[in-house]
């Protein structure tokens, strides 16, 4: 009999042990469920701003860098009259400015195109963030170790073409040709994909031209809307 007592008492410590240890599990197993939503929290709260102000800077950093590449190769020799006509009439009087829109035409897609391809080496390299903008201090956002983080491919490049007069003197006028390159790129984060647009201008050509522009002329754009043109 003190045997078979002895046994039961054994074997019900043994069930105690059994359910002692699964609610140690259970217990262990909420800490770190809320230690990984505190985490989490803390990331998206504190550190995801952080990081993506410095990924931000280093992408626009990236594609300025590109564009402007891109844009020395494909504007190399261009000219003033390389995009712009100015006709005059017989009296030596401008009748129109014109844009030489087949020109433009090939200058906005190759510009685009050598852009998106440049973008896209840079993007293979990655990112580099400090380690210390984990911490979510921003006094310690550029310190430690990088981490990079990838870039997925750019969404788009968009070339457009736009212009502006201003008064250069007595019977002259200052005629700007500006190229703007829009880049869609995106940045996977811990927190997420940052999606980031840049602009970049690009002084393409200017020209003083002599005599009096027509008011109608003076006050607009010669390129308009129809040179947006993508890759």
């Amino acid at each position: 009999m003190a045997y078979a007592s002895e046994f039961r008492y054994k074997k019900s410590g043994h069930k105690k042990n059994k359910l002692s240890s699964r609610k140690k599990a259970f217990c262990i197993a909420v800490v770190l469920l809320a230690a990984l939503i505190a985490v989490t929290v803390y990331l998206q709260k504190n550190v995801a701003g952080i990081l993506y102000d410095l990924s931000e800077a280093s992408i626009r950093a990236m594609t300025v860098a590109a564009v402007n590449e891109a844009v020395s190769e494909t504007l190399s020799g261009a000219e003033y009259a390389s995009f712009v006509t100015v006709r005059y009439d017989d009296s030596g009087r401008i009748v129109a400015i014109e844009s030489n829109s087949l020109k433009v035409n090939l200058f906005a897609r190759t510009t685009a195109s050598v852009s998106m391809a440049k973008i896209s080496d840079a993007a293979a390299e990655g990112i580099q963030v400090p380690l210390g903008a984990f911490t979510g201090i921003e006094y310690l956002a550029g310190f430690g170790p990088k981490v990079t983080f990838r870039i997925i491919s750019i969404g788009s490049v968009a070339c457009s073409f736009r212009s502006s007069f201003a008064s250069a003197g007595i019977n002259q006028t200052l005629h700007s040709v500006y190229l703007d390159v829009e880049a869609a790129v995106s940045v996977v984060m811990p927190s997420g994909t940052r999606d980031v647009v840049t602009v970049t201008e690009v002084l393409a050509a200017e020209s003083v031209i002599v005599g009096e522009v027509p008011e109608a002329i003076f006050g607009t754009d010669i390129f308009g809307d129809g040179y947006r043109l993508g890759a």
